[in-house]
């Protein structure tokens, strides 16, 4: 089903690889990339549960927009162990005008495709989702 304001469908596979991640833990990471041509958003990358956050960063091309799905584990100020599942809008300033807008547009309804997010965070920069800002944002 497509979007009316974008015209993008999500391929199955993103739901599929999405409910690997939450419920099996099976990726550290997913990033996903909208193919302009069959308009629709697809699975570009998976990373493993062993990969690092570097890993996953290092997977976001500089200069094109994504969208990524992360799970983060980290351990509260009272010692619990826990995860937050982090959708991550990747648009970098250096992004072509046309595929920024795509992504915009369609991000709302995408991210309704994946159910179980729990924080989202909008990045233009590395910066903007260091390891840092990932921690702050999880507690």
């Amino acid at each position: 089903m497509a979007n009316a304001t974008s015209g993008m469908a999500v391929h199955d596979d993103c739901k599929l690889k999405f409910l690997d991640l939450k419920a099996k833990r099976t990726y550290r990471f997913i990033v996903y990339k909208i193919e302009e041509k069959q308009k629709q958003v697809v699975v570009e990358k998976v990373g493993n549960p062993a990969d690092s956050y570097e890993d996953f960063t290092a997977s976001l091309p500089a200069d094109e927009c994504r969208y990524a799905v992360y799970d983060f584990d980290f351990v509260t100020a009272e010692n619990c162990q826990k995860s937050r599942i982090f959708f991550i809008a990747w648009s970098p300033d250096t992004s072509r005008v046309r595929s920024k807008m795509i992504y915009a547009s369609s991000k709302d309804r995408f991210k309704r495709e994946l159910d179980g997010i729990q924080v989202e965070l909008q990045a233009t920069d590395p910066t903007e989702m260091g390891l840092d800002v990932i921690r702050s944002r999880a507690s």
